[in-house]
């Protein structure tokens, strides 16, 4: 009798100290979750602009078959369209940096195709990455946030690798930037980064602080944006966003901007380039502010007077 007892007992302890061993376990697997915030691992921290401003990107190899291009960005693969004009060189590089456009109709040189065409054929060589998950590039990281952060450490390394073993029509001298939409958000955040006075055009760009200029798009999304507030709700808890919103270093910006809005944009509030306007101007920047009269978010109908305006204000900046 007492010997079932004491087995009994024995085994009571043994499930016991089972489930307290099987909990230890549970919450080690957990401990990431369960650590306090100023705790957890935060990888996304070097996409700061504080921190990419201290980072060194190496340039790569850039590889051109007819008007496509292709490099590495941190072991992966950037692909794009590239214009160099037929003859006549040495020739100045702009980097075109295209707006928002869903990966399901995305073709390569989609948003950037026919400025570059028309920016070469008047003498400039034109690189537009497609950035990654677009085009031949390879994926982009699962997480929404650091895939936002990629297209910035893409644009960085794209510029550190215009050089003249890449490019040897290069004439050594002059980079601008033209940019559009989201792109120009990018642009401005490269300034910021680099604090390079790469002259830079804008069209209807993002100015718009981080991450409201993120959630103001979300109704557009399938879900109505549940996903990425979700999302943000996650990297707000580990991340302080004003480390990665523009609006907060454009007093960094040295480069020569000229921008422009058209009055029928129904993408970029008004009030968001009177904004940025009354912003460049409070910090004394070299800044051109263009309204066109009637044109929509990608300056149609006036296409072709803004292009010329790009292309004098270019024209105008070259070192020679």
């Amino acid at each position: 009798m007492k010997l079932k007892l004491y087995i009994t007992l024995g085994s009571l302890i043994l499930i016991s100290l089972g489930w307290w061993g099987s909990d230890i376990y549970k919450n080690y697997l957990n401990k990431e979750q369960m650590l306090p915030a100023w705790n957890k691992p935060k990888p996304l921290e070097k996409y700061t602009i504080e921190n990419l401003s201290k980072t060194n990107f190496e340039p790569s190899k850039i590889t051109v078959d007819k008007n496509l291009f292709n490099f590495n960005v941190a072991g992966k693969k950037v692909t794009g369209l590239i214009n160099i004009p037929e003859s006549g060189g040495p020739f100045p590089v702009i980097v075109l940096l295209r707006g928002y456009v869903d990966q399901s109709i995305y073709t390569t040189g989609t948003g950037t195709k026919r400025v570059g065409e028309f920016l070469s054929q008047n003498g400039y060589i034109t690189i537009a990455p497609d950035f990654l998950g677009y085009g031949g590039s390879d994926i982009e990281s699962s997480n929404i946030f650091e895939a936002r952060f990629q297209t910035y450490t893409t644009t960085l390394t794209l510029l550190k690798s215009i050089n003249k073993e890449n490019f040897p029509d290069w004439d050594q001298k002059n980079i601008f930037i033209w940019a559009h939409s989201n792109g120009g958000q990018i642009a401005l955040t490269i300034l910021e980064i680099t604090g390079e006075k790469y002259p830079t055009v804008l069209w209807a760009p993002v100015t718009e602080n981080f991450p409201y200029s993120v959630l103001f798009y979300t109704n557009e999304s399938d879900d109505h944006g549940k996903y990425i507030r979700r999302e943000l709700s996650k990297f707000e808890s580990n991340y302080d966003v004003e480390k990665y919103s523009l609006t907060n270093y454009l007093d960094r910006v040295n480069a020569p901007i000229e921008y422009h809005y058209g009055t029928n944009d129904d993408a970029i509030p008004s009030e968001w380039r009177d904004k940025f306007v009354n912003q460049m101007k409070s910090l004394e920047k070299d800044f051109t502010n263009y309204n066109h009269s009637g044109a929509d978010h990608n300056l149609n109908p006036l296409w072709s007077d803004v292009i010329k305006k790009t292309l004098d204000f270019f024209t105008a900046k070259l070192q020679v």
